[in-house]
């Protein structure tokens, strides 16, 4: 079975998650804002599931069509050939957004689909009444400018979700983003890595993932895994697989933090990603940041706060840490931030900057080469 998907992404990665699934075998690759979209069969789900760092998720591409009014949309959705992938049991639950002209109440829009899906497997199945006793095939909605686009989610919790992090620390980045910020390092495992901003550890787990060549969704579960469409045998398959692929070797990463209690937090992630041995952290001021190695790759995300006195707080942070790194050649350095005034704190001005997003506040990736 050929199967039209896409993975929603953080803006700013639509370009490394489609160099992922081009990597991954996959066809048809087209990013778009927010957004990869791409072809494959149905190993494609759990093989893009398990190994993708930078995407949120993976969805099935049901359909698109135009929906000016909820007659549009009862009729658009009901014409979908749901009963190729929704069993008689199955539980289809409906969420979305949307943004378009005419059609903006999402309650509204929610209704209109789940009746649309419901009486179409109603009629295939012969009962007037569904059991949604079975597995999970959540729908999603997007309708923008007039046309609706419907899917179903493969993944579950977003693939973010890697379930390594026991507890987060004070503003997490999403594990997406440190994957991203990694691979735009060219972090590949050779070098020192250090993060002295480390928080929960999530940029130096990611580095550690990496460097294995580890698949991040190797030791958790995805909605799809239910679906008796994916037989078990396809996920072990994949898993089996991606083990294959792994690296073993030494590495050395260095992750710190002021703060002991979030140190304690990043171990424990460490640990439960089963990469504790690649780290050494310890419990330090990044101002007094005095690597061994004459060389090597700093990423990191330092505070930038939200309000003003942390904002200034921030900047003289900025500034102390900016002359710390002064005094280190050979050390590229790959810091983000939401400051707008970052590189004036710092001292310097970026070599490159590329814009990003940590959920919905906008930063720059400032790359210092």
């Amino acid at each position: 079975m050929e199967l039209k998907l896409c993975t929603p992404c953080l803006f700013g990665l639509e370009g490394l998650v489609g160099d992922e699934l081009r990597r991954m075998g996959m066809t048809e690759v087209e990013p778009e804002t927010g957004r990869v979209n791409f072809a494959g069969d149905l190993s494609a789900i759990p093989r893009a599931n398990i190994g993708l760092r930078t995407g949120e998720r993976v969805l099935i591409i049901l359909g698109s069509f135009p929906a000016t009014c909820f007659e549009d949309l009862y009729q658009g959705t009901q014409a979908l050939d749901w009963a190729a992938l929704i069993p008689r049991e199955g539980a289809f639950p409906v969420k979305g957004h949307a943004l378009g002209p005419t059609l903006r109440s999402v309650p509204d829009a929610q209704r209109i689909i789940k009746k649309a899906v419901a009486d179409k497997l109603g009629g295939v199945y012969g009962v007037e009444r569904l059991p949604e006793t079975g597995a999970a095939y959540q729908i999603q909605f997007a309708i923008r400018d007039d046309i609706a686009t419907l899917y179903l989610d493969t993944t579950g919790p977003g693939l973010y979700k890697r379930g390594y992090r026991p507890q987060a620390g004070a503003a997490p980045i999403r594990e997406t983003l440190a994957a991203a910020m990694v691979n735009l390092s060219r972090y590949r495992g050779r070098d020192v890595l250090a993060d002295p901003f480390c928080g929960s550890g999530t940029i130096a787990v990611e580095a550690a993932l990496a460097a294995r060549n580890r698949a991040p969704g190797l030791n958790r579960r995805f909605a799809a895994e239910a679906w008796p469409m994916l037989s078990p045998e396809l996920w072990t398959g994949e898993r089996e697989a991606a083990k294959a692929r792994e690296f073993h070797g030494d590495y050395t990463i260095l992750a710190s933090d002021i703060d002991p209690e979030v140190i304690a937090f990043a171990r424990e992630s460490a640990k439960r990603a089963g990469v504790e041995a690649d780290i050494r952290f310890e419990i330090a001021d990044a101002r007094a940041f005095r690597p061994t190695a004459p060389k090597g790759v700093l990423v990191t995300n330092p505070p930038y706060g939200e309000r003003v006195l942390e904002r200034q707080e921030a900047e003289v942070i900025y500034r102390e840490f900016g002359q710390t790194l002064r005094g280190l050649s050979g050390w590229q350095a790959y810091i983000l931030s939401a400051h707008a005034d970052f590189e004036v704190a710092f001292g310097r001005r970026a070599d490159k900057k590329r814009k990003l997003y940590n959920g919905m506040i906008r930063c720059n990736l400032f790359m210092y080469r």
